[in-house]
């Protein structure tokens, strides 16, 4: 008889911890928060004829309105985040006493706390804090934020997102929403979204999809979102139909239920082939996963600006779980910085570009950073900012300049 012996083999790791730089050790107490409000004149751009959707109009101007804001600590980091609709922090100060004195390293909780005191007003403004409140975690660890989610990558592929199709000028046929593709082809862009008209007739909605489609389909990755314009399932399954005639890589929001319809998207998803991207019109966890689990989308959209940092990571693993794939909504520092520690996540998205307008944004960054036509590189990616927190340094000059009003909340 032969004896087995088995070797045992004991491995140690040794893993240092280095603590942040001096003073930095004590937790930064939120001690003040500050909002700004202002507003910048888009030039050649107004509303389309039913006054709700913003659209390329020559020698129009439309007046947009953001919000900025800083939370203050006692260590004297400041967390900034900008660039946000002010209807997003209509609901702060019902909420601010659960910030100061708290400390600003305690998101979870604070996201606990604001997820509850705000589930009756839609969860408005959690999104903003929760931001800014990374900013200073990532200014307090002299750290990006993306490196402090895990860091998956420091380039993110984008798609071109264009403005509303106008009547006139720019996006205003089928033909000229073909030839911006291919400007976005050969200035590197791997995916192209069509924002169609936000009136019909049905068939122009339908000829585009099939122009973009006969002139870079199967060179670009290909995206239709009608904002839930098609009046009803039946107008809205004759535009999917044509999406798969070309191999669309998703369609999304395509008809009037305002997006969170979950019985009736799993109804067209049975009918139409290109997968359908669905998410952007609800908040939090939980109804996302509803949605999934409901098998109402294929893709999963997430928004920073609603659910914050911490809730959207929350959606991009709950996506994991199910083996999908989350696309973010819109742009910005915050989203980059989410989308770099995301691994299931694919493209990024340069929002409202046209051949005639190449920026919609206005210029509140001073260190170059950018989400225009022509941000990308020649692989048609943008970088992840490297500083600390969000990496971006605001013009607070021109924010103040252009400011319309200011609230401020501190101790009582």
């Amino acid at each position: 008889m032969h004896s087995l012996q088995m070797a045992h083999h004991v491995f140690a790791l040794e893993v240092t911890i280095t603590a942040p730089r001096g003073k930095m050790k004590e937790q930064p107490i939120i001690t003040k928060i500050e909002l700004y409000e202002y507003e910048w004149w888009m030039q050649d751009v107004g509303l389309d004829p039913s006054g709700a959707i913003p659209t390329y109009r020559p020698g129009d101007r439309y007046r947009r309105r953001f919000g900025a804001l800083r939370i203050h600590t006692d260590l004297g980091i400041v967390g900034e985040f900008a660039g946000f609709s002010p209807v997003e922090a209509m609901t702060l100060g019902l909420f601010t006493h659960a910030l100061l004195g708290c400390s600003a390293l305690a998101r979870e909780r604070v996201y606990r706390d604001l997820k509850l005191a705000s589930r009756q007003i839609g969860r408005i403004g959690l999104g903003i804090v929760d931001i800014a409140l990374w900013d200073i975690a990532g200014k307090y660890y002299d750290a990006p934020i993306y490196q402090l989610l895990g860091g998956y990558r420091t380039k993110l592929p984008c798609y071109a997102s264009t403005m509303n199709g106008g009547e006139e000028g720019g996006l205003a046929t089928p033909e000229a929403f073909a030839d911006f593709a291919e400007q976005c082809l050969a200035i590197g862009y791997p995916a192209y979204k069509i924002h169609p008209w936000p009136g019909g007739p049905l068939q122009r909605h339908i000829e585009c999809v099939r122009a973009v489609g006969r002139r870079v389909g199967g060179k670009m990755a290909l995206m239709l979102d009608p904002f839930c314009y098609y009046q009803t399932f039946g107008e809205a399954l004759q535009v999917g139909r044509a999406c798969d005639e070309y191999g669309y890589f998703w369609w999304e929001d395509p008809y009037a239920d305002g997006g969170i319809s979950q019985f009736g998207h799993a109804k067209l998803r049975e009918l139409v082939k290109t997968p359908l991207l669905q998410g952007e019109h609800i908040r939090s966890l939980e109804p996302h996963v509803d949605l999934m689990v409901a098998k109402g989308t294929d893709f999963v959209r997430g928004d920073v600006l609603y659910d914050g940092i911490t809730g959207t990571l929350k959606i991009a693993h709950a996506a994991e779980g199910l083996g999908l794939d989350i696309e973010y909504h819109g742009c910005g520092p915050a989203t980059r910085h989410v989308m770099a520690a995301t691994r299931n996540s694919n493209y990024y998205e340069v929002v409202w570009v046209h051949p005639a307008i190449p920026n919609s944004w206005p210029p509140i960054y001073q260190n170059g950073y950018e989400d225009s036509l022509y941000a990308v590189d020649s692989e048609g990616c943008v970088a992840v900012p490297e500083g600390p927190g969000l990496g971006v340094e605001y013009n607070w000059d021109w924010i103040k300049a252009h400011q319309v009003g200011y609230r401020e909340y501190g101790p009582s």
